[in-house]
């Protein structure tokens, strides 16, 4: 049976999220990490989209993703493939390298949006991996945290809804409750 395609419109945004399958590691040295970040840089200039925030956990992977002219699918097909092509190469494995098609829920609300930031820079720290979500140094929360620059990424959507200075504004809110509480549902559900 086929499956269902997508909804997808141009400006859209996601939270898009693979993991390995069966939960196993996606990433086994920084090496590897170094290799995915590469592939969403070349995928971006084949494929242009904007990316908001990101991290790179062990077994899954958290993208804040929007749209311009391509879908996501295509865009996560070519990422997800090329990483999984790379990953079996190396380990000398084959087969499948991710559980299953990429998650991708629709971001349909400016505080889904900020809810879904916090989220994703605090990963690493929910996850006993640091203490401080800038600490980790494979997601965009130094952008956001120290204002390293990244560019991978766009802060100013992000930045957008807090006063001056964003990075102060940004610190205090992600050491806040989630706005929205089905968001909140929703993060403690997927983690």
């Amino acid at each position: 049976m086929a499956r269902k395609p997508r909804a997808w419109l141009p400006g859209f945004k996601y939270h898009i999220i693979s993991r390995g399958i069966r939960k196993l590691p996606l990433f086994l040295d920084d090496r590897d990490r170094y290799k995915y970040l590469n592939l969403l840089v070349e995928i971006k200039q084949e494929y242009p989209f904007i990316i908001h925030t990101y991290c790179l956990m062990t077994n899954h992977i958290h993208l804040q993703l929007e749209t311009i002219d391509t879908s996501p699918s295509i865009i996560m097909s070519q990422l997800n493939t090329k990483y999984a092509r790379y990953f079996n190469k190396k380990y000398q494995f084959s087969g499948h390298l991710f559980e299953k098609r990429y998650n991708g829920e629709l971001i349909d609300s400016a505080a889904y949006e900020l809810d879904l930031s916090k989220y994703i820079h605090l990963n690493p720290v929910k996850a006993g991996i640091v203490a401080r979500p800038e600490d980790y140094p494979w997601s965009s929360s130094r952008a956001y945290l120290l204002g390293e620059t990244n560019p991978l990424i766009e802060t100013n959507q992000i930045f957008s809804y807090f006063p001056n200075p964003p990075i102060e504004h940004y610190r205090e809110f992600i050491q806040k409750p989630f706005i929205d509480e089905a968001a909140k549902q929703f993060f403690e559900e997927i983690y």
